[in-house]
């Protein structure tokens, strides 16, 4: 299998995560950005292809990766991305309390 490439896309409101070619994504993961500090994780894809690869949690992590570099925080409106959050506390870090 080949390694995964995570791509990150943003404008001034929104961004995501997202694996595969820009027009038709494999997989992807949608926020909105609230205000300078505040990320909110809308939505999550895997095409049935990639499921069960571990694709979806890669992407939140690319996300958490970009919210600690920028001093960001992530509000998991998603129900996926607020189930890992709440699992794991190792990305507790960048969570909006």
């Amino acid at each position: 299998m080949n390694p995964i490439t995570i791509n990150l896309e943003e404008n001034d409101t929104k961004g995501r995560a997202y694996v595969g070619e820009a027009s038709a994504p494999q997989a992807e993961m949608t926020y909105s950005k609230a205000s300078d500090t505040l990320l909110i994780i809308d939505h999550t894809e895997v095409s049935e292809s990639l499921r069960g690869q571990g694709v979806g949690r890669k992407l939140l992590d690319r996300l958490v990766e970009k919210a600690r570099a920028q001093h960001l925080t992530i509000l998991p409106l998603c129900p996926y991305a607020k189930s890992v959050f709440a699992k794991d506390p190792s990305i507790g870090d960048v969570l909006k309390k």
